[in-house]
């Protein structure tokens, strides 16, 4: 972390702290003058994803995060990369040449340590290649809010997840149509430059009383090549979506409600993939999630507040080879333009929980119990004769776990939240077998000496069982040609986060009516059994060049320079991987505008070679202000962002260093009534050429992008 970094953290955990103290004895003060907006307050917004319990996500005992549609949407952002970079803790690896994402939360990314739920189901794709090893499909014009917890302190919300929970609604009827509105239809269309081509969105819902709602989304993107802040054309970064939302919610009788939802992506895109040199393929992935639930929850009814969810989700990738690679390239035989590569992965889950609410003396209890089952179905078909079977091999993984929770409250001051969590998990693939179970433990503190300003510890652990990929991938690397080992007898990992943080809630500051909210927190994470890949065996030297056989280039490696020493490589567990950090949000409200703050150090290493973790991201400082006119109809703002370089790489990835860069966007919209609304976006305003960190390709110079919404509703 460079100097500079450390003195900006520092000055803005001071300003925090020192707000802190001023503020404190005034937030026991109600909001006077005018209701904040909830798309600005976002920390105000509910989030269940920290204890399963609806709470703000201000008042959550932890690192949690709430982006709004209106968040997503006032940027326009053709990735959640975009969105998400304004969270906390929060990075993506993605390779600009697919539009999936891998989410990283606080260093640990890849084979579920984030666990990625959209609607409630788990998105466990991945591909093994020279890009993140788990990734999911999304386009932001589906969502209608993101839910965000870092750290294991949320495993109570899903197996394996060491690094945290990233919850995606998608949108609902609630995010096109008013309260007293019973139908509706919203129509927009953009349009952009350096490759933002076209995008449709038509959305439509209906209220049928109080009984049931209907809610319909079709969205249609496409884009072009991008040109990079240097005017480079950056091949192979355009792509085509289609999709569609449908949503039904019925409600037979008070308290009940049954809800089914049906998401379809198809995404199309040519690149050259990651499974071998001079391989060039055509993309065709199937992106579908299928959820049906059910809600029982009344307030006569305090000992009930019961979910049940149950959802299947298929992600398939289907390449086809769009020309003949030489033989080495691919395969041992070269491949034949047709030839097909084919990655599927099912997952089924099942959750259920009930959240029992009662008091016992001057305890007040919400004990919630429950229980989740996740199948993983990875099918591989390479007809291509390459190494996509290997090296994403085929397999059956189960996971299983039940948990039970008790978060006590003891008069407006004190609050303890004590949890368990049993996890199970049994994996399968040729003839191997691997399976595991363990109990893990957590418990939080929070106290609060005056009203709006909270100081919380916890203490909570978390258990990953290996994944398909981990355990069995077997095969040959394409050239340069080493061999990458299965490892049956891998370990699963059990994280240790020991967390502190303040939630400050304050109001009525500076002015009637404005507001202050904001969390810090500090934690440490010791990853026993942590999961990397890495060399074994003897270093033997092979050609950098196809067709000089290695004997030859090891007897006279003066004479060509195209030698390279290889090794065979395994997932191995490493003794321990130590991850800490600090992370800063706060937002300032006064009615006429608007100003947030997110800022982020994490720091990760081998604990026995001190090496720095290959996925811990660098240094992040982001800011957004904004303004409010004309009623609030207009609202004009600058977002600024602030990414450290990234230098101290563990051996063998000093190729992947970044360079520190600031990006400056600028954004507007304008209500010109309830019906027509005008969105403008400039992204990267000084066209600056930077990597994002992990990122194989340079990210887009300037883009300016304009929407245009009409709605149609009635009453």
């Amino acid at each position: 972390m460079s100097y500079a970094s450390r003195r900006a953290l520092f000055a803005l955990g001071v300003s925090f702290l020192s707000l802190t103290v001023a503020q404190a004895q005034q937030a026991a003060a109600p909001p006077a003058g005018r209701p904040q907006p909830e798309s600005e307050i976002a920390l105000d917004t509910v989030s269940v994803t920290a204890t399963r319990t609806a709470g703000a996500a201000i008042d959550a005992l932890s690192g949690t995060s709430v982006v709004t549609q209106a968040q997503i949407q006032r940027l326009q952002p053709s990735r959640l990369s975009t969105i998400l970079r304004d969270v906390p803790g929060v990075t993506t690896q993605e390779s600009q040449t697919n539009p999936a994402q891998a989410i990283n939360i606080r260093g640990l990314q890849d084979f579920g340590r984030v666990n990625v739920l959209i609607d409630g189901a788990r998105q466990d794709f991945q591909t093994s290649g020279h890009s993140a090893n788990g990734v999911f499909y999304l386009d932001p014009e589906l969502v209608g809010g993101v839910d965000i917890t870092r750290g294991p302190t949320a495993t109570i919300y899903g197996s394996g997840a060491i690094g945290g929970v990233v919850a995606f609604r998608t949108r609902a009827i609630d995010d096109i149509l008013a309260p007293d509105e019973t139908a509706g239809f919203v129509q927009k269309q953009g349009f952009g430059t350096n490759g933002q081509k076209f995008l449709n969105t038509s959305a439509l819902g209906a209220r049928i009383g109080s009984a049931a709602d209907l809610f319909g989304q079709f969205t249609y993107r496409t884009t072009d090549p991008y040109r990079d802040g240097l005017g480079t054309l950056v091949r192979d970064t355009g792509n085509e979506l289609t999709s569609g939302l449908a949503k039904l919610s019925v409600r037979p009788a008070d308290g009940h409600e049954i809800r089914g939802t049906a998401l379809l992506q198809r995404f199309d895109f040519a690149n050259a993939g990651s499974s071998g040199a001079g391989a060039r393929f055509a993309n065709a992935v199937q992106a579908d999630t299928y959820s049906l639930g059910y809600r029982f929850a009344r307030p006569d009814v305090p000992l009930v507040d019961l979910s049940l969810n149950g959802y299947t989700t298929t992600t398939r990738n289907a390449l086809v080879f769009l020309a003949d690679s030489p033989r080495g390239t691919y395969g041992r035989l070269g491949t034949k333009a047709g030839d097909r590569l084919t990655y599927t992965i099912d997952t089924s889950g099942f959750d259920a929980h009930d959240t029992a609410r009662f008091e016992t003396g001057p305890l007040f209890h919400a004990v919630t119990f429950g229980g989740d089952l996740v199948e993983n179905r990875v099918r591989t078909s390479d007809r291509a004769g390459g190494f996509g079977a290997a090296l994403t091999p085929s397999g059956r993984r189960e996971l299983a776990g039940a948990f039970v929770q008790d978060e006590m409250r003891y008069a407006p001051w004190l609050r303890v939240i004590g949890a368990l969590r049993y996890d199970t998990y049994a994996l399968d693939g040729g003839a191997y077998h691997a399976g595991g179970d363990r109990i893990s433990p957590k418990i939080t503190l929070g106290i609060s000496p005056v009203a709006g300003f909270e100081v919380y510890g916890t203490y909570a652990e978390g258990y990953r069982a290996p994944s398909i990929t981990e355990t069995l991938v077997q095969g040959i690397h394409p050239f340069p040609a080493f061999s990458i080992l299965p490892n049956p007898a891998l370990r699963p990992e059990v994280a240790h986060t020991v967390e502190g943080g303040i939630n400050l809630r304050t109001d009525s500051v500076l002015v009637p009516g404005d507001a202050v909210r904001g969390k810090l927190a500090v934690f440490d994470n010791a990853v026993d059994n942590f999961i990397d890949m890495r060399g074994v065996g003897p270093t033997y030297y092979a050609p950098a060049i196809p067709g000089i056989p290695a004997a030859i280039c090891a007897a006279r490696p003066g004479r060509f320079p195209c030698v390279i020493p290889v090794r065979s490589y395994q997932y191995l567990n490493l003794a321990r991987a130590d991850l800490s950090g600090v992370e800063l949000e706060g937002t300032y409200d006064w009615g006429g505008g608007f100003v947030t703050l997110a800022a982020t150090h994490t720091d990760g290493r081998d604990r026995t070679t001190r090496e720095s973790l290959l996925s811990v991201p660098p240094d992040r400082i982001s800011t957004t202000l904004g303004f409010r006119f004309l009623g609030d109809r207009l609202e004009l703002g600058t977002r600024l962002n602030l990414v450290d370089a990234r230098t101290d790489l563990p051996k063998g990835a000093k190729d992947r260093a970044t360079k520190a860069y600031g990006l400056v966007d600028l954004f507007a919209s304008y209500d010109l009534d309830d019906r027509v609304k005008a969105e403008f976006v400039v992204q990267n305003v000084f066209d600056k050429r930077y990597r994002q960190y992990l990122d194989a390709l340079a990210s887009p110079g300037l883009v300016a992008k304009a929407a245009l919404s009409l709605k149609f509703a009635t009453r």
